[in-house]
């Protein structure tokens, strides 16, 4: 199962309907904290973060998930492609997508980080 961590409900019907129809399953969620409220470590092989919600931001998120030894695997989202971001995410070793980014770039990142099912 793929979750979608994005606070933009477009965003999250969009990626949805695209991985859906290759053949995932998926979850949405809108804030970091509903994820966590779900205890979705064991049915998530991917977790799709954005960078920038309310609140719990997809780094705290990744952060919280690290610090519980979390093995979900990340791909973060953004709009903000700034050097501070990237190299942020550069330290996390996760990959990263900036909005809107092409359907066969987030395929390819899946395909890259995706544990095995």
């Amino acid at each position: 199962m793929v979750c979608i961590v994005d606070d933009d409900l477009s965003v999250r019907r969009a990626v949805r309907r695209l991985l859906r129809s290759a053949g995932y399953t998926v979850e949405t969620y809108g804030s970091a904290r509903d994820f966590l409220a779900t205890e979705p470590e064991g049915r998530t092989a991917l977790a799709l973060l954005d960078v920038r919600m309310e609140g719990m931001t997809g780094f705290d998120l990744q952060e919280e998930l690290a610090a519980r030894h979390s093995a979900i695997p990340i791909i973060f989202i953004t709009s903000f492609d700034d050097a501070a971001t990237r190299e942020r995410i550069r330290r996390t070793g996760w990959e990263c997508l900036v909005k809107p980014f092409e359907e066969q770039a987030l395929l390819g990142a899946i395909g890259r980080v995706r544990k095995p099912v």
